[in-house]
């Protein structure tokens, strides 16, 4: 299976879960949903998808990599403004010079937002608040949106811009400010099944994760069952 990394922990639980009802454990590969996308459109051997972006999703569908009808919205999710556990940093998302002031001579973590749903989640937030053209030239680009949160994990970066659930798995953050959800398309993970899949197991995996056990351990994650 291949996932967008801000899944990683709720994932692995879930495929815990399943393997305890007498399931072979899955095997999951975590990425920006962006790298997988490319993996799968070059023919990478996989029976998952779980996007946590629909264009990505829909890249994969026009390149004929989906099955057809396996397609499902799953999991929603909001994006905050961290900073390390340890900062006095306060962050008023309405004045520029507010997040000016707490990058100070740092810079702004985030995943890449031309591409990496999470960066461009927050470049989409930070543009419709009028806060993109003061901090684009300070934003620190990362591969995947868990790499932005070690950036701030380690202090590397005073300020990130994450998932509300990468913040809440993390002991070394902690929030300074969420993103109004109005300020960014909705977030939207969905699951398919790919074309190329051989094993009779995807099929089940799948209807596990959309059943209430399944919806149950996503939100116990924090992320918002669909």
């Amino acid at each position: 299976m291949l996932a967008a990394s801000s899944l990683q922990e709720a994932l692995q639980a879930e495929a815990d879960a399943w393997a305890k009802q007498d399931h072979p454990q899955p095997v999951i590969s975590f990425a920006a949903s962006s790298a997988l996308a490319r993996q799968i459109e070059s023919g990478a051997p996989a029976d998952l998808f779980l996007s946590a972006d629909e264009e990505w999703m829909d890249a994969a569908d026009k390149a004929g990599a989906l099955r057809k009808g396996t397609r499902r919205d799953l999991l929603g999710n909001s994006i905050v403004l961290v900073a390390p556990k340890a900062s006095a940093a306060t962050v008023d998302l309405s004045r520029a010079a507010s997040l000016d002031a707490a990058i100070g001579k740092g810079r702004l973590a985030m995943a890449n937002p031309d591409a990496v749903p999470a960066g461009k989640y927050g470049k989409a937030a930070l543009t419709q608040l009028k806060l993109w053209d003061q901090v684009a030239g300070k934003v620190a680009a990362t591969d995947n949106v868990r790499a932005a949160l070690a950036l701030v994990e380690s202090g590397e970066a005073p300020l990130g811009i994450v998932y509300a659930t990468d913040a809440a798995a993390s002991a070394k953050v902690r929030v300074v400010a969420t993103f109004p959800a109005g300020s960014h398309p909705p977030i939207r993970y969905s699951v398919a099944i790919l074309a190329a899949s051989t094993s009779g197991q995807a099929d089940s995996f799948e209807h596990f994760l959309k059943s209430t056990m399944g919806r149950a351990i996503f939100a116990r994650y924090g992320f918002i069952p669909i």
